[in-house]
């Protein structure tokens, strides 16, 4: 099965599974440790975690599936495409990090 965009285009797997997969890894890796350090319990330490993968995953098919121009792609100069790598890489870095805190304050 091939995933189109709103118009009808063929549009690249690759990156809404690597987005999806890389979403489930993180979420369930720091979601029920992080739910347990803040005071949670029972179906909330999956369900919440569970929610966000959902969420997440919702953002990444809408972006890079629902309305991706792979027309487009070849307009975007390469340094522009790398920059905003290295500036989703930090954010990412810096997700890790503040969600990393609450656990080693107590």
């Amino acid at each position: 099965m091939r995933l189109r965009n709103r118009e009808g285009t063929p549009v690249d797997a690759v990156p809404f599974l690597v987005v999806t997969a890389m979403t489930v890894l993180v979420v369930f890796s720091f979601g029920p440790v992080y739910c347990i350090a803040i005071g949670m319990e029972g179906p909330a330490v999956i369900g919440v975690p569970a929610l966000a993968c959902a969420g997440a995953v919702v953002v990444a098919y809408h972006r890079l599936v629902h309305t991706a121009r792979p027309d487009l792609r070849a307009e975007i100069p390469t340094e522009q495409r790398i920059l905003g790598l290295f500036y989703a890489a930090l954010v990412g870095a810096a997700l890790l990090v503040a969600l990393s805190l609450p656990l080693l304050v107590r």
